[in-house]
């Protein structure tokens, strides 16, 4: 496949893009919540694709709920830009302008978009039409995209009600559930390794954009100590970070490519110390129980403040 292939309209695809991965055509790309997410800040959501290359063994969308056994298998959405130029000229036609979140299930940069260049096509539509993102993503390919993600910090239009609160367009975030590299590699096999997330959002942030670190799902036993979360806040204000979103893990499922039976299987493997005292704080939940997620929480805000860094994005 040529480097330089744009995708522009479903004529752009007849065959499978490569082996493993298959192409889906979508009838809306654009996703409108039905009220503002209070911790992203977004309006809209866009998901190229669907699946995600990165292996991340803890996913969410691995639970049957969202998908089970074929959310680690990567699909394009083929149509995607044809589709997202009709609405987002009806949005913009009908001044509806809000902060789009690329990506909300999926990573927006898997390895096959080196080749495809989907994101950075949605981003060249996006940018045409002046609305504002938020891209989460783990990894460093977004640098790709610096150029257009400039024009869209620079020339966006906000709502009225973040005009004042948001210094420019577009907010740049990494994802993160361990400072750690041994641990992030098994449970992140095919991201980039934190520090090298880390040290592309601070090249971000010396351009002057809005950057953020999302230190979830911290890992229960793993990378939830004062100290393992006290590393990840100070590495994060220290490369650049505007903001540190905490959350905890959530597991669903119990076939047996459902994140749940994985995770635990993952813990049997190496961590088996671990094992009881997980599924013991899970019990028959998808979340750990409400006690063990408040002092998360509460221990996460305490070294935000100790450290003076936000906790929300704005």
């Amino acid at each position: 496949m040529a480097k330089e292939m744009k995708i522009t309209s479903l004529d752009d695809f007849k065959t499978p893009v490569r082996k493993g991965i298959n192409e889906v055509y979508v009838k809306s790309i654009l996703n409108k919540h039905k009220k503002r997410d209070s911790w992203f800040l977004l309006d809209y959501s866009i998901n190229p694709y669907l699946g995600c290359s990165f292996n991340c063994l803890y996913c969410y969308i691995r639970g049957s709920h969202y998908g089970g056994d074929t959310t680690h298998k990567l699909q394009v959405k083929a149509n995607a830009a044809e589709i997202l130029k009709k609405q987002l000229k009806r949005r913009a036609k009908n001044g509806e302008y809000g902060l789009i979140g690329i990506a909300s299930a999926t990573e927006p940069y898997p390895e096959i978009e080196k080749e495809l260049k989907l994101t950075r096509e949605l981003l060249q539509i996006i940018a045409r039409f002046k609305f504002p993102v938020s891209i989460l993503t783990r990894s460093t390919l977004v640098l790709r995209d610096m150029d257009i993600l400039k024009k869209i910090n620079e020339n966006a239009i906000l709502p009225p009600d973040l005009k004042f609160k948001l210094r420019g367009g577009a907010i740049i975030s990494f994802s993160f559930s361990t400072p750690d590299e041994k641990l992030a590699k098994i449970f992140e096999p095919n991201a980039p390794k934190p520090k090298e997330r880390l040290e592309t959002m601070k090249k971000f942030k010396d351009h002057g954009f809005r950057t953020g670190v999302c230190f979830m799902p911290v890992l229960p036993f793993l990378s939830d100590s004062e100290k393992q979360i006290e590393k990840m806040i100070v590495l994060a204000k220290n490369y650049g970070s505007d903001s540190i979103l905490t959350a905890g893990l959530t597991l669903f499922g119990d076939k047996p490519t459902d994140c749940k039976t994985v995770y635990y299987k993952t813990l049997e493997k190496h961590f088996p110390e671990l094992l009881e005292k997980t599924k013991k704080l899970f019990g028959q939940n998808f979340y750990p129980n409400p006690k063990y997620q408040r002092k998360l929480t509460e221990r996460a805000n305490a070294i935000c403040k100790k450290y003076e860094i936000k906790n929300r994005i704005v």
